[in-house]
C-alpha cells in the first residue's frame, strides 16, 4: 500500500514541478527594457494624396477588421486587399504591399459565397493585376461547411502553407456558431492572435455591421474590435450608391486618410475621385474652400486654357463648366464666388484693380503658421 507519507510527497514533488515549469514559461513572456525588438514587418500600406505620404494598414504578427452592412462592397474591398498583397505594383496608384519575398504566399478563404461566385472574385483580382493565374494567392470557398469544419481547414492551412505571409477570412462570425457568445468570441479572437504571432503573418478579417447602427455585430464584432490593429468601415454614400466610402474607426497606427471606391464598367473596384464633393447632400454640405489646394489650381488650369483673362461674370461660368467636368457635379454661384475670394486670397487668381479683368498666377501652397 501507499503510505500516506509517500502519497503527500508526490503531490508536493508535482506541484514544485509545475511551478517550474510555469515559471519557466512566464519568463518566456517576459519584457524587459533592455530587450532590442524590431519593428514588425509592414503587409501592406494605402498612400495618403493629402500629406504625401503612406499609412500602414497592417503588419505581419497581426490582424485588421473590415466592417460594414450588407452589400456595402465589402467584397471589392477586399479584392482590392488581396490584389495588394500578391503583387509587386502598386494597385489603384494608392495601394502597396510590401510582404518579404520569403512570406509571399497569400490565402483567401470565403465562407459565404457560392463556388461560382467565389471564382468570380478570383478572376477580378487577376484582372486587377494583370496576371492570368497567381502562383502566390491560394482561393478557398468553405460555404458547404460547418463553423467548426471551417475553422479547422483554416488553421490547418495556416500553419502548413509555405512561404505564408497574408490572409483573408471573409467572414470571420461564419467559424462560430453565435456570433453573441462570448465563450466563442474570445476563442476566435484568441486564435487570430495566436496564428498571427506564432507564423508572423498578417490576417485581414470581414465581419457586418448591425442593421440599425454601425457597430460590428455580437459579442465577436466587440472583441475583434478592441484586438485588431486596424478597423475600417465600408459604407454607401447617401448621395451616390454607386460609391463606397472607407473610413478608419481605429488604428493603432498613423490614420489613413478617408477614401472611396466605385465599380468600373469592367466590374473592378477603382478610387472615386472627388468623392467628398461628389457624395456631398444638403444635410452635410460641402465647403468648396475645404477642397484640397492643388484641386482648386487645376480648376483655374482649366479655365486659363480657355484665355488668357476672365471678367468676373465670365470667369463664374467658366469656373462652374470645369467644376462640373473635373468633379462631376454641379456648383451654386455663391460657392463659386467663395472659391474665387479663396484663390484671390491664395494669390491663384489675380486682379490688379477693382473691376479689371482677372488673370491666373501661379501656385504656391499656402503656408500654416505653426508657432502658435
Amino acid at each position: 500500500m501507499i503510505e500516506l507519507t509517500d502519497l503527500s510527497n508526490a503531490i508536493d514533488t508535482a506541484m514544485q514541478s509545475d511551478v517550474i515549469t510555469l515559471k519557466d514559461k512566464l519568463n518566456g513572456f517576459k519584457i524587459n527594457v533592455t530587450d532590442v525588438f524590431a519593428p514588425p514587418q509592414i503587409a501592406w500600406q494605402i498612400y495618403n494624396p493629402t500629406t504625401n505620404d503612406y499609412c500602414t494598414l497592417g503588419t505581419l504578427g497581426d490582424f485588421s477588421l473590415i466592417i460594414g452592412k450588407a452589400k456595402s462592397r465589402k467584397s471589392f474591398f477586399i479584392n482590392i486587399a488581396i490584389s495588394t498583397a500578391i503583387s509587386n505594383d502598386l494597385i489603384l496608384d494608392r495601394f502597396k504591399g510590401t510582404l518579404p519575398q520569403h512570406q509571399n504566399q497569400v490565402l483567401y478563404f470565403d465562407t459565404e459565397q457560392s463556388k461560382y461566385f467565389v471564382q468570380l472574385a478570383l478572376k477580378r483580382i487577376c484582372k486587377q493585376v494583370n496576371i492570368s493565374e497567381p502562383n502566390n494567392l491560394h482561393v478557398y470557398g468553405l460555404r458547404s461547411q460547418t463553423p467548426g469544419e471551417r475553422l479547422e481547414l483554416i488553421e490547418f492551412a495556416i500553419y502548413n502553407t509555405p512561404n505564408i505571409g497574408f490572409v483573408v477570412i471573409d467572414g470571420i462570425k461564419d467559424l462560430v456558431t453565435s456570433i453573441n457568445d462570448e465563450a466563442e468570441a474570445t476563442m476566435i479572437t484568441s486564435k487570430l492572435l495566436k496564428w498571427t504571432e506564432q507564423k508572423n503573418i498578417h490576417i485581414v478579417t470581414v465581419l457586418h455591421q448591425n442593421k440599425g447602427d454601425n457597430n460590428a455585430r455580437g459579442h465577436i464584432g466587440t472583441e475583434l474590435i478592441n484586438k485588431a490593429e486596424t478597423v475600417l468601415s465600408i459604407t454607401k454614400a447617401e448621395a451616390d450608391n454607386s460609391i463606397s466610402i472607407v473610413e478608419p474607426q481605429q488604428c493603432r497606427n498613423k490614420e489613413p486618410e478617408a477614401f472611396a471606391f466605385e465599380i468600373n464598367e469592367d466590374g473592378l473596384p477603382i478610387i472615386a475621385e472627388n468623392f467628398e464633393v461628389r457624395t456631398a447632400t444638403k444635410k452635410n454640405a460641402f465647403d468648396v474652400v475645404s477642397i484640397e489646394n492643388y484641386k482648386k489650381y487645376q480648376l483655374l488650369t482649366e479655365v486659363f486654357s480657355r484665355g488668357e483673362s476672365f471678367s468676373f461674370k465670365l470667369l463664374e461660368t467658366q469656373i462652374g463648366l470645369a467644376f462640373q467636368n473635373q468633379f462631376k457635379k454641379s456648383i451654386g454661384i455663391n460657392a463659386i464666388g467663395k472659391l474665387i475670394t479663396d484663390c484671390k486670397n491664395n494669390g491663384w487668381l489675380i486682379q490688379e484693380k477693382l473691376k479689371a479683368p482677372y488673370t491666373i498666377g501661379a501656385f504656391k501652397e499656402v503656408e500654416i503658421d505653426l508657432n502658435f
